[in-house]
């Protein structure tokens, strides 16, 4: 297939930095409310602060608002690019207006400015929502949520799978030294090569289905949000949300194979739903799709009972109080009953490959965690492989003789009535990264107090047994599993 003309990305990438088209700046122009209305799909607000005929006013109006705009006012905002982005399928235009026919929206990450072009936000002021099998959706809570959870350490090479319009693959080009991004929608994959030449990112965008256009290839880092919507793959699809395969098997697939295709020590990250199934705690039907040369921690983030989950995807594919919607939701329903699905969980899975794992097993943790979480998380999953492999090279001996510090972050509370001499509760709990909180009791926090990096773990549990009274030796075998749980959740250091 001849490579597309994409000879437009350049000039318009300069019209929108000359217009100052940036997600700082259009804030700042249409203000909190409007900002906050346009987030509700709402327009107005920010079409009554945006009358200027400017360029900035223009190009929010034409793409944001998805507003026809005088063809004089889009000349002044994309000088000499109207007809060129009218023939490439950006635009429209009539006698005396332009209109767009895909959104261009800047976009922010923590070092540049981007502009991320994708087909039309559906539902603006609440016109019905209506989109095509091949829509390629733009920026969503489900690519920021990927965004954050990814990893930004330096790699060698990463792999963006199932890419849609590329936000992923622009993130990873920023410090990756080489990025496939793949899919197997054809818009999908013209948008990311456009959104690659608009942000001057070097992406290897290649078409097929899961792990097939990198057969044979290993990443340092594979980051995905496949489309793991679970439904009864009916035949009927929206690609950008549904595999075709029933039920979870997409994530499956995904996690059970992503590891061929990870360097050793590379890390694969995954957004992602899963069915809660009848008789089965989800934990342990996630942890039978995991290697044991991998190590893995498991984030189960929010859980949706099936007809709050059947409303909200059929309410996202427009067919809420269509003329089908009944029926639909009543065989997504029944479908789920038939499969024994109780729920829905989404979260992340995060699966590393060998390296000291391969000896003797990896190590997995599967939490529950629906609290607040310090964002971008891809530190702290980062921090947590880190303290893992620490762990996995000290035998008891070793981590006897260790000094660890108590992470700076890290605070403890205690519970209980005024005056009383003794707490009913010691909690320690941390500020930064996975905020986790735990009971404690009167050794391990005093341990953690005294983590200071002057005493051996040793010591200080020698110590605590001699003012408590306890025998030493029962001590620390009993402490030596709390103080690595300690580590691998990132109270100590």
């Amino acid at each position: 297939m001849p490579a597309p003309d994409l000879s437009f990305a350049a000039p318009l990438r300069d019209a929108l930095v000359a217009a100052d088209f940036t997600y700082d700046r259009v804030a700042e122009a249409i203000g909190d409310d409007a900002h906050r209305a346009l987030g509700r799909n709402e327009t107005l607000p920010a079409l009554r602060r945006t009358t200027s005929g400017g360029p900035l006013d223009t190009l929010v109006r034409l793409f944001l608002l998805q507003t026809p705009v005088a063809r004089e006012a889009a000349d002044r905002a994309l000088p000499g690019l109207v007809d060129r982005l009218c023939n490439a399928g950006l635009l429209e235009q009539s006698v005396s207006e332009v209109a767009a026919r895909m959104d261009c929206r800047p976009y922010a990450t923590e070092t540049s400015d981007l502009w991320i072009v994708s087909d039309l936000t559906p539902g603006l002021d609440g016109a019905p929502v209506a989109v095509g099998p091949d829509h390629v959706l733009g920026i969503s809570s489900a690519s920021t949520s990927l965004a954050q959870l990814t990893m930004r350490e330096p790699v060698g090479s990463a792999l963006d799978l199932g890419t849609g319009c590329g936000v992923q693959a622009l993130h990873l080009a920023g410090h990756a030294d080489h990025v496939v991004a793949t899919d197997v929608n054809a818009r999908a994959l013209w948008m990311t090569r456009l959104n690659a030449a608009l942000n001057g990112a070097e992406v290897d965008v290649r078409d097929g289905s899961f792990f097939e256009p990198v057969a044979g290839e290993r990443f340092d880092l594979i980051s995905t949000n496949p489309p793991f919507v679970i439904s009864p793959a009916t035949g009927e699809r929206l690609v950008y949300r549904d595999s075709g395969l029933p039920g979870d098997r997409v994530v499956e697939h995904i996690v059970r194979t992503g590891p061929d295709h990870l360097t050793d020590g590379g890390w694969l990250q995954v957004l992602a739903n899963w069915s809660i199934v009848a008789g089965q705690e989800w934990d342990e039907r996630l942890g039978s799709w995991l290697r044991e040369d991998c190590d893995a921690l498991v984030v189960q983030r929010e859980t949706l009972d099936p007809a709050a989950y059947v409303e909200l995807w059929l309410k996202d594919s427009g067919h809420h109080g269509g003329p089908d919607y009944t029926r639909r939701y009543d065989t997504w329903l029944s479908w789920f009953e038939d499969s024994g699905i109780e729920g829905v969980g989404f979260g992340w899975v995060n699966v590393r490959l060998g390296g000291s794992a391969r000896a003797g097993g990896g190590t997995r943790q599967l939490v529950e965690w629906p609290y607040d979480v310090e964002q971008p998380i891809g530190p702290a999953i980062h921090a947590w492989g880190d303290a893992v492999t620490d762990l996995r090279g000290l035998g008891d001996d070793e981590l006897l003789a260790s000094t660890l510090v108590a992470r700076e972050d890290v605070q403890q509370e205690t519970v209980g009535r005024p005056g009383a001499e003794d707490p009913e509760a010691i909690v320690l709990r941390q500020q930064r990264g996975f905020r986790r909180a735990r009971t404690a009791d009167t050794v391990e926090a005093a341990l953690v107090g005294a983590c200071d990096g002057d005493l051996t773990v040793g010591q200080i549990l020698g110590a605590l047994g001699d003012l408590l009274g306890r025998d030493v030796d029962g001590l620390r075998t009993a402490y030596v599993p709390v103080v690595r749980e300690l580590v691998a959740e990132g109270y100590l250091v």
